[in-house]
């Protein structure tokens, strides 16, 4: 599996945008791939009771969460690049530390009680999404990545992971490999600096 530049992933967002009218097979190679849930998704009993879009920041708590803040935002549509409006996205990712907020994750790190863990958006009219949250840490074994899972009511459409574009432990990550170039670009994050925040931008197409 290559590594992308910045002008590569670039090229090949805008190829999946160009690509929202091509019947067929053409666009079957362009929907966001599937990936394994993992063994940590919270359940509604394990999260905080502050479950927004603002991972960093946590109700009633005055320190905000360690790690680099992000933006992550993108659009959600169908494979025809019909808007997807009103659906559930989560993401739920481990902290700064590499601790999931689930008890199966038992290794003896103290969990950053700033970071929310779990989070969620609606789409808005457009497909929309947003989250404020951190650059995703490492985890043993795995590169590091931020799980995604699409919604619409009680109907689960999508999980699938984001990773970070050109990171040197993607190409050890069983996942990450299992995946096409085209497939792996897009679901990479790569960044651009928005004042002290940096930004990204994934398009989510199911």
């Amino acid at each position: 599996m290559k590594t992308f530049t910045r002008r590569e992933l670039l090229i090949g967002s805008g190829a999946v945008v160009g690509a929202t009218s091509m019947p067929g097979q053409a666009m079957q190679a362009v929907l966001t791939p599937m990936a394994s849930e993992g063994p940590f998704y919270p359940t509604a009993s394990m999260r905080m009771s502050d479950v927004d879009n603002d991972l960093v920041k946590v109700d009633g708590q005055v320190k905000e969460a360690g790690g680099e803040i992000i933006h992550l935002k993108g659009r959600v549509s169908s494979k025809n690049g019909e808007a997807l409006n009103n659906h559930r996205i989560e993401i739920w990712q481990c902290d700064i530390n590499g601790r999931y907020l689930h008890p199966r994750d038992g290794r003896q790190i103290t969990y950053d009680k700033g970071f929310q863990g779990f989070g969620h958006d609606l789409t808005d009219a457009e497909g929309n999404y947003h989250f404020r949250t951190i650059k995703p840490a490492r985890y043993p074994g795995r590169a590091p990545h931020i799980h995604v899972k699409i919604s619409a009511g009680q109907r689960e459409l999508l999980t699938t992971q984001f990773y970070i574009a050109d990171h040197p432990d993607n190409q050890a990550d069983f996942l990450f490999r299992r995946m096409t170039t085209e497939q792996a670009r897009s679901v990479s994050m790569a960044f651009d600096r928005l004042d002290k925040a940096l930004e990204t931008r994934i398009d989510v197409i199911i």
